[in-house]
């Protein structure tokens, strides 16, 4: 399954330039740019990403998987879905960029009370931030974050971040695997 999204992140979702010319959300320019969401949103991609993640915290005593609007939300749609599948379900939730300002004010929206374990996923971790600001919000909330798991890990210092905040953090593709496949099947 690892194989085959590699091969669908490639011709679909990363680019390769010898010059730095992809503005990253952090302002920063670099050779590398990976847009998930033409894999996530798609069946096949949907059916890899949600089983990869699953089966990492198939395992764990995790009852929510979700993380920061827009990123997170297939992966964690995706993972649920592959959950209950799996026969071990697993609720999906989002975590808003902006707090609601009417009703019950809250950076959480899906169905997790205040105690309950649960896994941010994030679609690309560069500088780590996003993901970050996910785990916060989710304490926020009072869930207790055991697990942070990114789709595409871009290889620049962000996981290492992430592991200040959290102790289990792992990535399902990295940059490397992306470069190695782009270096065998496009030369």
């Amino acid at each position: 399954m690892k194989k085959r999204l590699i091969e669908l992140l490639c011709t679909r979702s990363f680019k390769y330039s010898e010059q730095a010319i992809f503005k990253l959300a952090s302002g920063t320019m670099s050779q590398f740019y990976v847009n998930c969401k033409p894999v996530m949103l798609d069946p096949e991609g949907m059916f890899l990403v949600g089983n990869l993640v699953f089966d990492q915290i198939r395992n764990s005593d995790c009852t929510g998987v979700g993380g920061l609007t827009f990123g997170a939300d297939p992966i964690a749609v995706a993972t649920s879905f592959a959950s209950y599948l799996g026969k071990r379900p697993v609720k999906a939730f989002s975590i808003r960029k902006e707090q609601k300002d009417h009703g019950m004010i809250k950076w959480v929206e899906g169905d997790m009370a205040e105690g309950e374990k649960v896994v941010i996923v994030e679609d690309v971790v560069t500088t780590g931030g996003s993901t970050i600001k996910a785990v916060q919000r989710a304490r926020t909330q009072g869930l207790d974050v055991i697990q942070v798991i990114t789709l595409v890990d871009r290889q620049e210092g962000g996981i290492e971040k992430i592991k200040e905040h959290v102790d289990k953090v792992s990535a399902i593709v990295s940059r490397s695997d992306l470069m190695s496949w782009m270096e065998l099947n496009m030369a």
